[in-house]
């Protein structure tokens, strides 16, 4: 928690001061309520008191408490302002921390823990700022001064209430050391049920299919057990903490009652009437005293957690991103449109071999470059280390004669129009999709984004939705099919008019006719940039440039098409598999 504490700016630090000093105030307050019931108390059993000194000193008593009440109100207000406040920074600072990540580093976290991260974790840690600026600050602070105030009054009351604090403790002590260890679990319980029903969710069409529900079932059934279970047993725990508060609290009620009945009774008829009103004002310090401690266990008991929150939603924000940027921008460059691999090789963290290995070619402007080989031979990510999703082991890429590392982020990214295998659509409309890389601000001329439907062969059934650019895309483009998405992906890196076009198998949902207009269309478009295709059609790559091979990560294969027919093998295993002898002559 004293991590996430630094994350307050000096603005809440004053809140802060102001709040502590404010619960001072309303301790102070609070505490003086028993002195004016002890003066009522000797009023009213005084010969010769007026009516109108006791309603004085029950106005004055009013006034304390309104005024207690007063500002506990506006601590509240201040504490749930600065706790919201900690919060939507918090939740700021992860997601963009997030957005930083290489892909390696999102599989690492996995995605239903870092979501988890931003909502629950961080929901934790803000209940805890705002209970624990309260109750952590006032508990302490009453406690000492309520004590204080007891130890001046009878020897037994006090000894009667410090039997009853350490019943009280015995009891905290035992619940926590049976609650906290479950609470520590259930956050890790809670990514595995989020990670089940993301996963079912997401997949929902392929359970159906294969009537995988009751497997589905099963598989959350035992997350929502295990979590369940634990959730009871810190239940029963702490179930058992009010009723024996209460009991430890009526027990301490009686015996002060009991102590001071029997001191009032075998003392002079002169002491009786202050006995019974130091009885009164103990029996009311006492119960502050009780008060506090519940406070201090409410903290207790949310705090671990709150801890194991903040331990998570550190580990997020101190991770640092395995992709840093550089400091050279596009205007620094003297080459243009040209993509150099210079002997790349590259293999994930702690795996035991490289994906890719002694990886060599130059891709010149408005050229074609195509990748094909069979699965897991490396292809998609060799395109992923020409976005810079993940860096090169050994070896170097350069983007225009500069190092792909020594690019900012933000000049590298505007130099590439990427279309990824699985399209990916966001809630809104066509336009707003297509105008993605302009972050949504619009800027992109309606010219330009009927350019690119036309080109990405969707103007047509865009045409067709209600309201045309305008008609609403669903979260993940459900309410469109996946040659739909798969052409709006496409126009939304055509709309962008980038240096480097990188296609990851984006022709693969479309039937041949349209994946031939498309690319007879998109080479008119693309002369003056440089366009990277991974396909595994041989149609869709045969008037390529460059064609790449890849087997097992290395190239076995870098040619045109005609002469890789004659002189590659897994090149010629791969094109008779698809088409004849006959049509590739």
């Amino acid at each position: 928690m004293r991590k996430i504490l630094k994350y307050m700016r000096p603005k809440d630090w004053l809140v802060f001061c102001i709040s502590t000093t404010l619960i001072i105030m309303q301790v102070y307050l609070d505490l003086r309520l028993p002195d004016f019931m002890a003066e009522i108390t000797m009023l009213t059993q005084t010969p010769g008191s007026s009516i109108s000194e006791i309603i004085a000193v029950g106005l004055t008593m009013i006034g304390y408490a309104v005024g207690s009440l007063t500002l506990a109100c506006i601590v509240g207000f201040f504490v749930s302002r600065l706790a919201a406040g900690l919060s939507m920074r918090l939740r700021g600072l992860v997601f963009d921390k997030v957005e930083s990540f290489s892909a390696q580093q999102i599989n690492q976290f996995s995605t239903s823990s870092l979501i988890n991260r931003t909502t629950n974790d961080i929901t934790q840690i803000q209940m805890i700022v705002a209970l624990g600026m309260q109750a952590a600050v006032k508990a302490p602070i009453l406690a000492v001064l309520a004590m204080i105030k007891i130890s001046q009054k009878s020897w037994q009351w006090t000894t009667a209430t410090a039997v009853a604090l350490f019943l009280l403790l015995c009891v905290i002590s035992v619940i926590l050391l049976v609650a906290v260890p479950r609470f520590k679990k259930i956050q890790k319980f809670a990514d595995n049920i989020s990670r089940i029903a993301r996963e079912n969710l997401t997949g929902i069409r392929v359970v159906r299919a294969y009537n995988a529900e009751k497997y589905q079932d099963e598989k959350f059934d035992k997350a929502n057990v295990d979590m369940t279970s634990n959730m009871l047993v810190a239940g029963r725990a702490m179930a058992i903490l009010h009723p024996g508060i209460n009991f430890i609290s009526n027990t301490l009620n009686l015996s002060i009652y009991t102590i001071g009945a029997i001191m009032i009774n075998a003392s002079p008829m002169a002491d009786k009437l202050p006995l019974f009103s130091d009885m009164v004002v103990f029996l009311s310090y006492a119960m502050q005293v009780i008060m506090a401690f519940m406070m201090l266990t409410m903290i207790i008991i949310q705090y671990p957690r709150a801890q194991v929150s903040a331990n998570r939603v550190c580990e997020v924000l101190d991770t640092a991103p395995t992709i840093q940027d550089g400091d050279q921008t596009s205007g620094k460059a003297n080459i243009h449109g040209q993509v150099v691999f210079n002997h790349v090789s590259f293999r994930y963290p702690d795996a035991s071999e490289a994906v890719l290995e002694d990886i060599s070619f130059t891709a010149n402007l408005g050229e074609t470059i195509a990748f094909i080989g069979s699965s897991g031979s490396g292809k998609s990510t060799l395109i992923n280390l020409i976005c810079r999703f993940y860096d090169v082991t050994e070896g170097e890429i350069l983007i225009d004669g500069i190092n792909v590392k020594d690019y900012t982020q933000v000049d590298l990214y505007n130099k590439i129009g990427y279309v990824p295998q699985k399209a990916v659509m966001f809630n809104g409309t066509v336009r707003s999709n297509i105008d993605f890389g302009t972050n949504g601000k619009g800027i992109i001329e309606e010219s330009t984004i009927t350019n690119a439907l036309d080109i990405a062969q969707a103007k047509e059934f865009v045409n067709k939705l209600e309201g045309g650019v305008t008609a609403h895309i669903s979260q993940g483009g459900t309410n469109v099919s996946g040659g739909q998405k798969q052409r709006l992906a496409i126009a939304r890196a055509i709309a962008r008019n980038p240096e480097f076009y990188i296609f990851d198998d984006s022709f693969s949902a479309l039937d041949y006719k349209t994946d031939r207009v498309l690319r007879t269309a998109l080479k008119n478009q693309t002369t003056k940039a440089t366009t990277f295709i991974v396909a595994q059609r041989i149609g869709t790559i045969s008037d390529a440039n460059q064609i790449i091979v890849l087997e097992e990560g290395k190239i076995v294969g870098h040619d045109t098409h005609a002469n890789l027919l004659e002189n590659c093998e897994v090149y010629r295993q791969i094109a008779y598999s698809q088409v004849s002898k006959e049509e590739l002559s």
